[in-house]
């Protein structure tokens, strides 16, 4: 189950919630051992953003879908097995990446247009019954990646106690 908090009650459900599985429309990568989803509409930046994160030594978990499994409580992101360590770089095509498989989400990075520049909650989307953070970013802003980094920073500290 996937819910955002802003979408008012609606909520996409599949088959695959029975069996704790989820292939959801997105891109991961891992910073530090710990994964970042990024979820948006075609064309809004998800792989851009991925490929600026990797830039920056972020490692590939998968581009455009993700597999998503619940176990112990939290959630494993992995590719796909058609599109494991492939990477969709607009105007160079398909690139074969290093790639990660089974890391556990820590953050999901929610793309559009116009976000909010001051949230004023802590931010969650629940997936397949576990409550993941989440924040709102523009792709195309040059400090995305950045930005991505830090709010991740932010939730491992938090998670840490620190």
């Amino acid at each position: 189950m996937f819910r955002d908090p802003s979408s008012k009650g609606h909520r996409m459900t599949t088959d695959s919630d029975k069996d704790d599985r989820l292939n959801m429309h997105a891109t991961a990568v891992a910073i530090a051992g710990a994964g970042l989803m990024i979820c948006g509409k075609s064309g809004s930046g998800k792989s851009d953003l991925a490929l600026r994160l990797i830039d920056r030594g972020a490692i590939l978990i998968s581009d455009d879908y993700v597999d998503i499994k619940r176990t112990n409580g939290s959630l494993l992101l992995s590719p796909p097995s058609n599109l494991a360590g492939k990477l969709e770089v607009r105007s160079l095509g398909i690139l074969e990446r290093e790639h990660e498989s089974g890391v556990l989400l820590k953050l999901i990075v929610n793309l559009k247009d116009d976000p909010d520049r001051f949230p004023m909650d802590k931010q969650a989307m629940i997936l397949l019954g576990i409550t993941i953070p989440f924040c709102t970013l523009d792709a195309m802003e040059n400090s995305a990646a950045i930005k991505a980094e830090l709010a991740l920073q932010r939730i491992l500290r938090d998670a840490a106690g620190l």
